[in-house]
């Protein structure tokens, strides 16, 4: 297999663009006698001729025509990668504040695609509760953070409309109990929504785990102990949307929202902060106008 040397395609694509062999080993830095080596290896290496050299200025063949717009995409990204791969720019840390229950499955995609993109800079991901993300990002601490609120504010930006849904154990029964028995963090932002909720459906219920644990959450409802409340779409597989019929009450949207920081972040904070709007508008959905008032 024969392999193009980038070099020798930057010769190439500096003859094209400066008219001739002198004015681009000066572009160069290099001498007449070396970028025309080069251009003739390029010609023996492809069997073709690349440069008219018939008239008084050089000219490029057909060939010469169809290889300048490759050699061009060639050069471009061989600089782009060493660029990305070496420049000081794309060197640091980028702070990312996540709520728990919206980790999966848009963020680990996000922090593939990212660190493909800029092997050098690191991510730090940050899992907490809404609250205290807001803080975070507040006093600097982060540098991007998502959370899920009932309304967007003038610093966020909404990026998905999904619906609360009651989830339990895979199979499980304990929504039918009652009074029912509930689990939740203690600064979940979901809670007071849910419980106003059953309230006014004159549902008893009973807080069986009330933690800052959000595994002691999940693991409290897939045994099928307690329910819980998810934005559809983010509940992990060993749980499930509870199809309970009307028995429990329905609930309100809640939105996905994004707060980026400053442009200091420079361009890896704002290719995260894409990265993150693809993945997330990838979940949202139409929703019932009901839900939307409610929301």
């Amino acid at each position: 297999m024969r392999n193009l040397d980038i070099t020798t395609l930057r010769s190439f694509v500096a003859v094209a663009d400066h008219g001739g062999v002198t004015r681009a080993a000066g572009f160069l830095h290099l001498t007449q006698s070396a970028v025309s080596m080069q251009l003739k290896r390029l010609e023996e290496l492809l069997g073709l001729a690349l440069l008219d050299r018939s008239g008084r200025t050089i000219a490029l063949t057909a060939s010469g025509e169809q290889l300048l717009a490759y050699a061009r995409c060639m050069v471009a990204l061989n600089d782009e990668v060493i660029g990305r791969l070496t420049d000081q720019a794309y060197e640091g840390e980028l702070v990312l504040g996540v709520p728990h229950d919206i980790l999966y499955p848009a963020v680990p995609q996000v922090l593939q695609r990212f660190s493909a993109a800029y092997p050098r800079m690191k991510v730090q991901l940050i899992s907490s509760n809404t609250t205290a993300l807001k803080a975070q990002f507040s006093r600097g601490e982060c540098d991007l953070i998502l959370t899920t609120e009932s309304t967007e504010t003038e610093a966020s930006e909404t990026l998905a409309v999904r619906p609360l849904c009651w989830t339990g154990a895979q199979g499980g029964a304990a929504w039918r109990s009652r009074p029912l028995k509930v689990a939740f963090g203690r600064n979940c932002v979901f809670r007071p929504r849910a419980v106003a909720a059953l309230d006014r459906a004159g549902i008893d219920w009973d807080m069986v785990l009330d933690t800052d644990s959000d595994r002691s959450i999940e693991a409290t409802v897939s045994a099928d102990l307690a329910v819980n409340v998810m934005i559809e779409g983010t509940e992990p597989p060993h749980l499930e949307t509870i199809s309970h019929g009307g028995s429990l009450p329905e609930l309100p949207a809640q939105r996905i929202n994004l707060y980026c920081g400053s442009a200091a972040g420079g361009e890896p904070l704002e290719q995260l902060a894409v990265l993150v709007r693809e993945a997330f508008r990838r979940i949202s959905a139409p929703l019932p106008a009901s839900q939307w008032s409610a929301a």
